[in-house]
């Protein structure tokens, strides 16, 4: 599993995707949860205003996970 450490008390879900390389500007989060599956705590998610929190878990629909995890 990879870990995205962050300083902040959370990250949205469209920030996360930035930081991870998945989406190369912010910009593009909204298509690219509209095109694709993501899963925030097994539960699926198309908001990108999502909040994640340390301990919270994304998993992309290749099956990659990320761990939201404090710096």
């Amino acid at each position: 599993m990879n870990q995205i450490s962050i300083s902040t008390e959370y990250i949205t879900l469209g920030q996360f995707l930035k930081e991870a390389g998945i989406i190369d500007t912010g910009g593009m989060a909204k298509w690219y949860l509209a095109e694709h599956v993501v899963w925030v705590n097994g539960e699926e998610e198309n908001r990108r205003g999502k909040k994640l929190s340390p301990g919270d878990t994304v998993t992309l629909a290749d099956g990659t996970e990320f761990e939201i995890a404090a710096e």
